[in-house]
């Protein structure tokens, strides 16, 4: 008996040992052959549409071949350019979009200022300088006012001047006073008419001569010549230039002063060209001097002139300001902040969102996560880091203001991949058929 039961347990001991022989195969070899599947139905749903040089994007091929390199072509599947719905749009991961630093702004309406900067030289205002020159010829007896930087009133005293011709016309003057008073009671009107006109007209040539009118009533009343004639100023100011000395000898071509009224003076300043745009007559004007610490003049942009400084790039402008207090001397150097034209109601973006690139200007638009969708703009002034867009973008859009170039890297290496689909593609379907 105990021999039947070890020639039966060897028996089943045999059997075991077969069966799992031929069941570990199986069980081993399962998960590989469902791996491999797996893989195999994964490249089956992917299209290939043609192979990329690794090192040279834009050399393609539409089939499998290695580089000089001895590097395989990178395979572009379909589902890679299904994203490309607009020529230049690109897709990246937003974990990718997160890590080279993406960041976007929105686009707004609203209304855009601007400030220019500018050094500015003070002046004369040169419609109140005024020149003065003596009627007549002679010598001059006394000088009144003989330092510039004086000020002086309008009707003052400024020198006294000896004329024959003077002498001579006074006397006129005296004879026809004297033969009115003879012929006044004369029958004829003609002689009486005669001897009125004469006491006008040598009446007329003194005042002409700027005989002053007290000077007229006193000789008058006195009889009496005058040898020197005083000579007065016609305005009031400053004086800043003196002709003439006591004993000098003048005619009618010597400037005797030179008188200016500073209680307004000119401002003159360098605007660039680029920022003509912005300024306007009527423009509001802050000026500050570092001999006037804490004070701000205000003044208007008076004028700007037809042309521009070749060497410079830039146009004159002319600014006004009030000098009651004669803080402002000529040739003074300057600050000033011309408060340009506000533009009211505009488009704007920041500076850094827009993308110069040969002729063109453009901006990244953003679509959806992780899709940007480039947008050539036509752009206006530019201004505290923001840019007028006029044509090209909409308000409440999103745009890209970081890492932009990286973006736009990409979306030209994907508009030169559709550009090679186009070509690609259709030696694929020669292929196939």
């Amino acid at each position: 008996m105990n021999k039947s039961i070890i020639i039966t347990a060897g028996v089943m001991l045999s059997a075991g040992i077969g069966i799992g022989y031929l069941v570990l195969p199986l069980i081993t070899q399962a998960p590989q052959t469902t791996e491999v599947v797996k893989k195999g139905l994964g490249k089956e749903d992917k299209k290939i549409l043609f192979y990329r040089n690794s090192m040279n994007p834009s050399v393609t091929s539409p089939v499998p071949k290695k580089d000089n390199m001895g590097m395989d072509y990178v395979p572009v599947y379909a589902d890679n350019m299904a994203n490309m719905d607009k020529k230049g749009t690109v897709s990246i991961d937003p974990v990718m979009v997160q890590n080279i630093g993406v960041r976007t702004s929105i686009v707004k309406r609203e209304s855009l200022s601007k400030t220019i900067r500018a050094l500015g030289r003070v002046d004369f205002d040169e419609e109140s300088i005024s020149r003065l020159h003596p009627k007549v010829e002679g010598w001059i007896a006394d000088v009144f006012v003989n330092k510039t930087g004086e000020k002086v009133k309008k009707g003052d005293i400024l020198v006294n001047i000896y004329s024959p011709k003077l002498v001579s016309t006074e006397e006129e003057y005296l004879l026809a006073i004297n033969s009115l008073k003879v012929l006044k009671n004369s029958p004829f009107n003609d002689i009486r008419n005669g001897a009125e006109n004469l006491v006008k007209s040598s009446r007329k040539r003194l005042q002409l001569l700027d005989v002053p009118e007290h000077q007229i009533r006193e000789l008058k009343k006195s009889k009496k010549i005058k040898r020197d004639l005083h000579i007065h100023t016609t305005v009031g100011g400053t004086i800043t230039k003196i002709g003439i000395r006591k004993g000098q000898y003048v005619t009618p071509q010597t400037e005797l002063y030179t008188i200016v009224d500073l209680s307004r003076v000119w401002v003159y300043a360098e605007v660039y060209d680029y920022e003509l745009s912005w300024i306007k007559v009527g423009d509001e004007v802050e000026m500050t001097l570092a001999s006037v610490p804490g004070k701000v003049f205000k003044g208007t942009l008076n004028y700007i002139y037809p042309y521009s400084e070749s060497k410079t790039r830039t146009t004159k402008v002319r600014v006004i300001f009030d000098n009651k207090k004669s803080l402002l001397r000529p040739d003074m150097f300057s600050e000033l902040k011309i408060k340009a034209d506000t533009q009211k109601d505009v488009i704007v973006v920041p500076a850094e969102a827009i993308i110069r690139s040969g002729t063109n200007t453009q901006v990244f638009v953003l679509k959806g996560p992780g899709k940007f969708e480039p947008r050539i703009v036509k752009i206006g002034t530019e201004s505290q880091g923001k840019v007028v867009i006029l044509l090209g973008l909409d308000e409440g859009e999103e745009v890209v203001t970081s890492a932009q170039f990286l973006v736009d890297s990409e979306s030209k290496l994907r508009e030169a991949t559709q550009k090679m689909m186009s070509v690609v593609q259709p030696q694929n379907k020669e292929k196939v058929k």
